[in-house]
């Protein structure tokens, strides 16, 4: 099973494809007409999209995430 994740975050337009397998993380551009792209038309009016992702949380450096704080 391919181990890609689709990333938005709060106050940033674009969206990111992060490859969990290679280690990678990159700008994505969802395909004109495509299911990614009318998801992304809803998180731009404020919607939140959850699919096959259980754990999920922002932290403000990776030095916070390896301490294991969590951003409240």
């Amino acid at each position: 099973m391919a181990r890609i994740v689709v990333i938005g975050t709060p106050g940033e337009s674009g969206l990111w494809v992060a490859d969990l397998d290679a280690g990678t993380v990159k700008p994505f551009q969802a395909p004109a007409g495509s299911e990614l792209e009318s998801a992304g038309k809803l998180r731009a009016g404020g919607a939140s999209i959850i699919k096959g992702v259980d754990f999920a949380v922002t932290v403000k450096s990776s030095d916070d995430a390896f301490s294991g704080h969590l951003d409240g």
